[in-house]
């Protein structure tokens, strides 16, 4: 397990270099795949640093290493959640279909509707929202994913508040409930997109 490097929050010059590891870390992720099926999925980084850039400037937390990028954390307050079409609007996802191309970006929303009806049901009005936690491939398995979360469950049982995930990939539930969350909703959403798990994770008593 890496024990050596300290997680910091992430700097608005390292956004391009985040995202260029979150979209190397999600290459290989089901949904991506489903996504970017046939599609070029080079040059996609727009996505992530898009949403590096909204968690920083609308009370999100961004963690990373010190050093290098090897691994990003990006969460989002529950007052602040990038879902929705205002979101869309305010962040520049309705240009998505021509920076991502029609069918992938078709794609990315039957994925993704379900997750955003299942968010607003499911989750306490006030929580923390873990969008995405990659670390590039060739640093994982390092422990760099678990020291890099621990910095906001801290804060959130500080606080008293939930925590909030979704995942298409089955590999990632054991680490999360390694963590403390717990499986909400397993399902598919229609046409072949693939298998999600939503996760949540009570704040813990100090």
């Amino acid at each position: 397990m890496n024990t050596e490097r300290e997680v910091i929050r992430l700097s608005e010059a390292q956004t391009a270099e985040a995202a260029q590891v979150l979209c190397r870390a999600f290459r290989e992720d089901p949904a991506t795949v489903y996504c970017y099926s046939g599609a070029q999925y080079r040059g996609q980084d727009w996505f992530f640093a898009l949403s590096v850039r909204q968690a920083r400037r609308h009370g999100g937390e961004v963690h990373t290493t010190e050093g290098p990028v090897n691994g990003v954390a990006v969460w989002f307050s529950s007052g602040n959640l990038p879902i929705g079409l205002s979101h869309m609007v305010r962040t520049g996802m309705v240009l998505a279909p021509l920076r991502a191309g029609w069918v992938p970006f078709v794609r990315f929303m039957r994925c993704t509707t379900p997750l955003e009806r299942l968010h607003k049901q499911n989750v306490p009005a006030r929580h923390w929202y873990l969008q995405f936690l990659g670390v590039d491939p060739p640093n994982q398995g390092q422990g760099i994913g678990s020291a890099l979360i621990q910095p906001m469950l801290a804060r959130a049982d500080a606080e008293g508040v939930a925590c909030y995930l979704e995942t298409f990939n089955a590999r990632t539930v054991p680490l999360y409930q390694r963590h403390g969350f717990e499986v909400m909703v397993e399902g598919e959403p229609p046409k072949g997109a693939p298998h999600f798990w939503t996760m949540m994770r009570a704040p813990r008593r100090r």
